[in-house]
């Protein structure tokens, strides 16, 4: 599976457009495609010109198996997926396709494809249950879904309830009845392929995101939110060059791998690095960067966290020089060890599923440990009071963006199907992002915490509503409610407050809980089942009835 490696020259296309567009100080085109007009173009710079080189994709397993593809290799392997997507899986542009996949080549290779046949693309995490699979192919009316044989009997469990699903393909050495084998097509497939023409507020992806109510809703995204939005955070908060190899350890379904492992680093004609790890390992990733030439490292703060329990000074990277983090906030003490023993300092960015990045510390920025920087360049990032009025420097409120009467194009589109949720997201001039925080003199913007009840742990951002609901299908659970409670590596967790019903009182607790945590596991992705548990006669709650998460909160982080 490792192609020849193709020669490109170390330079950057003439993108001033893009960064006057960026900046806002230039209209958005009226047509944009990433696939042709940024990925082609790297393409075209290898066939013109030679020189050193580093590959667009390089992708390792750690056992052994490496990968490497050129631009022009990406290129012609992503049209002949392109071709399997609107011929055996019969996908026109504008259908859906749910992409759950882990970190292997082939999720690269479909969201090139989906980009060059305007086919949406709704990624997944492998952690999902069927029941998510289930209600995500519902939501998005996917036509398609692809995945591997560890998920396959799942949406077989749920496929016939899902309508609107036409087509199963899976990434397999082996076949599966009735499924279409990836392999077995892209061999097949014809490597020539005309990318559609897409206008630059046609939609491209749908992520899932979680909320304080209700189940995860769906955040649309357009060519030109995430393709051109992208280009300021690859050129500044990465600092990224062609000459640069990018590794970003992100979970395929989240947007920061869009931004991190696809368009930041691409838009700048960097290599992508992946290294294939099941699960986060800390000391196989130390290793990986003494290895390999990595110079540029992207990590939630609950991975370097984990990093800085070696002793690193006794690792010697052999190419590492800026290392990035987001999704959480960043303890300043991780951040001091890290720079004592490594030298090196971590950038901490902020920005969500709806935005893009928002704010960020770049090099060249005075660094003020605990802050997440400043305002990115396209956006008037300020804190609001509950009016929608700015507050003076100092003061705690929402971090908000103001908008005016044109939504900035970096925005998602809307939450699909729900434009009362889409509305809510404005107060007067701004943007509300949800989050509380606080702006010093400088423009140093400072997090303080959720204004809702959403739980960040690990940098995944999980609804108490799905915990609740979870736990309360078990027959022991009468009431429930979920919240954030400290942790000192993955910076926060779910802890539950669980009312147990009358016959189940007298159970052994740590068994129960044991149960219970097991029994969410099953219902919900594994990553958002409680961690801690604590069973109590009765949880707070309002003269509506409704509970008081917010009291169980304060109780755990004692403010």
């Amino acid at each position: 599976r490792t192609f020849h490696h193709s020669q490109k020259l170390f330079a950057t296309l003439n993108f001033c457009d893009y960064e006057a567009v960026g900046r806002c100080q230039q209209q958005v085109p009226e047509y944009f495609n990433f696939a042709s007009h940024v990925l082609d173009q790297w393409s075209q710079i290898e066939k013109e010109r030679q020189g050193p080189s580093n590959p667009a994709l390089w992708w390792i397993n750690g056992e052994g198996d490496e990968i490497q593809w050129s631009f022009e290799e990406l290129g012609y392997l992503s049209r002949k997926v392109a071709n399997v997507l609107s011929g055996p899986c019969s996908l026109q542009r504008g259908d859906r396709v749910l992409v759950i996949l882990p970190r292997i080549p082939e999720w690269w290779l479909l969201n090139v494809a989906c980009m060059r046949t305007g086919v949406t693309i709704i990624p997944g995490t492998t952690q999902l249950t069927a029941r998510d699979i289930g209600y995500r192919l519902l939501a998005s009316k996917a036509k398609c879904i692809v995945t591997t044989d560890l998920l396959a009997p799942a949406v077989d469990s749920v496929g016939p309830k899902c309508q609107f699903l036409k087509t199963k393909l899976i990434v397999s050495a082996s076949s599966r009845a009735e499924w279409l084998n990836f392999s077995d097509l892209l061999k097949a497939a014809s490597s020539v392929h005309n990318c559609v023409k897409t206008k630059s507020q046609d939609p491209m992806a749908i992520y899932f995101t979680s909320g304080a109510t209700g189940s995860p809703k769906m955040v649309e995204h357009s060519y030109g939110s995430i393709g051109l939005g992208s280009f300021l955070c690859g050129r500044y908060w990465m600092d990224l060059t062609a000459s640069d190899i990018m590794w970003n350890l992100s979970d395929t379904a989240w947007v920061k791998a869009a931004f991190g492992s696809i368009f930041g680093p691409w838009f700048q004609g960097s290599c992508v690095f992946v290294h294939a790890m099941p699960h986060f390992d800390s000391g196989a990733a130390l290793e990986t960067l003494c290895r390999y030439p990595v110079t540029t490292l992207c990590g939630s703060p609950t991975a370097y966290r984990m990093l800085v329990q070696h002793h690193l000074t006794r690792y010697e990277f052999k190419a590492l020089k800026h290392c990035l983090t987001a999704g959480e906030p960043l303890n300043p003490e991780v951040m001091a060890q890290w720079e004592s023993q490594t030298g090196l300092t971590i950038y901490e960015g902020y920005g969500q599923t709806e935005t893009g990045f928002i704010c960020a510390n770049m090099k060249g920025m005075k660094i003020k440990p605990g802050s997440m920087g400043k305002a990115s360049p396209h956006y008037d990032v300020q804190i609001v009071d509950e009016t929608g009025s700015a507050l003076p420097p100092g003061t705690e409120g929402d971090i908000a963006i103001k908008v005016g009467a044109k939504r900035p194009f970096t925005f998602f589109t809307q939450y699909l199907d729900d434009p009362v949720k889409t509305a809510s997201t404005v107060r007067g001039n701004f943007y509300i992002t949800g989050d509380r925080g606080s702006m010093d003199e400088d423009g140093y913007i400072w997090f303080m915490g959720r204004s809702d009840d959403v739980i960040i742990s690990s940098g995944y951002r999980i609804g108490p509503f799905e915990i609740e609901s979870a736990l309360i299908e078990h027959p022991a659970v009468l009431e429930a409610a979920a919240v954030s409670s400290p942790d000192a590596t993955r910076g926060e967790v779910v802890k539950a407050f669980v009312v147990l019903s009358p016959s189940f009182e007298s159970q052994d607790p740590e068994k129960l809980a044991s149960e219970l945590q097991e029994h969410v596991k099953k219902v919900t992705a594994p990553y958002k089942y409680p961690r801690k548990i604590e069973f109590v006669q009765q949880l707070p709650k309002n003269i509506a009835g409704k509970i008081r998460r917010n009291e169980l909160r304060k109780k755990e982080w004692g403010h």
